[in-house]
């Protein structure tokens, strides 16, 4: 199977042939990987709300079980039609699950897989990039001309246009990762209701800086255990409302990121050799990355990414207690890298 480019993944989707049955997103921008995965499971099935066409498994579970993939492919709907299984990401090995699942033609059936930034060497691309029953479909951040795409639909779905000022600095705050791009969006647009345009003053009064520097030291201090860093620094956060959500998401990328390269340095790699080849990094946070590296092991960092995914779910489903899960899970995740200093 010839290797989808970044720049096409949205089209690849789009005319893909029926004989391919299982999607793999994967990249460093967690949200967009989330958004892409969400929209193909959605638009395979004809009621995204009915649990028997939308089958939802935690990567975890499916770990554990690797044969449950094949089996819940294999079957038909109990009233007939199409049917989607989506896969959330896991910090655990789902290859051998998803190597089973395309040795079986699907009738009738689309898998889509969320993953993180995997390596062309990591066995699950590399099965899925080899098949002619699957797609591997990269996912990066926003930049440009994209950025400027998602500003625009996202507006103009709520009746909104935007000045072009307005729109030059909301896209110098805007980050790379889709979730937390698309957070931002909708709080500007419901801050702007009732306006006809997004005017530079609100993007100042509503939009925190996702881009800068200040979401990611908190990450950073929270894998690095320095409570008093992260502390302040979700403090400030929340004075800027910044979203919980995204918070979390950010985290939860980086966690999966930094899995990859503990992995890949288990062979023997080079710490400041995987700090200078990883892509996206801030020149700023080498160092910090650089520390997190020689203190995360993979165990520790699959629990780290287990406490994140829960701090996800919980905010997704009871947005009332979006912070509290987010401030919760990176706490923990600070206590855990104390531990792994201290021991």
């Amino acid at each position: 199977m010839v290797a989808v480019k970044a720049g096409d993944v949205d089209r690849a989707v789009a005319s893909r042939r029926s004989d391919i049955g299982l999607l793999l997103f994967y990249g460093p921008d967690a949200g967009r990987v989330t958004e892409r995965a969400r929209a193909a499971a959605q638009a395979a099935v004809s009621d995204p709300s009915d649990p028997f066409q939308l089958i939802r498994i935690d990567g975890d579970a499916l770990a554990e079980a690797p044969a449950r993939l094949v089996e819940e492919a294999s079957t038909f709907g109990m009233f007939g039609g199409r049917r989607a299984i989506w896969v959330r990401p896991s910090g655990r090995n789902i290859a051998p699950a998803v190597t089973a699942c395309l040795d079986v033609p699907l009738v009738d059936t689309l898998v889509v897989i969320e993953a993180g930034d995997l390596a062309k060497s990591s066995p699950l691309r590399a099965a899925c990039e080899a098949s002619p029953r699957a797609l591997a479909l990269p996912c990066y951040a926003d930049e440009g001309r994209d950025l400027a795409a998602v500003i625009a639909e996202t507006l103009r779905a709520q009746g909104l246009a935007i000045d072009p000022d307005a729109r030059e600095f909301l896209a110098e705050s805007l980050g790379g990762d889709r979730l937390a791009t698309r957070g931002e969006l909708e709080k500007l647009a419901l801050y702007a209701h009732g306006q006809s345009s997004v005017r530079i003053e609100d993007v100042e009064a509503v939009v925190s800086d996702v881009s800068g520097p200040s979401v990611d030291a908190v990450i950073d201090a929270a894998f690095l255990g320095d409570r008093t860093a992260l502390e302040a620094g979700l403090e400030q956060l929340s004075r800027h409302g910044t979203v919980a959500a995204a918070i979390v998401a950010l985290a939860l990328r980086h966690g999966l990121a930094l899995l990859g390269q503990v992995v890949r340095l288990g062979g023997g790699g080079d710490v400041e050799t995987a700090i200078r080849n990883w892509r996206g990094l801030h020149f700023r946070r080498r160092n910090a990355v650089a520390r997190q590296l020689k203190l995360w092991t993979p165990d520790r960092l699959t629990r780290a990414i287990a406490i994140l995914q829960s701090a996800a779910l919980t905010a997704r489903q009871t947005p009332a207690l979006a912070d509290a899960a987010a401030a919760q899970a990176l706490f923990a995740l600070g206590s855990r890298a104390r531990s792994a200093s201290a021991g």
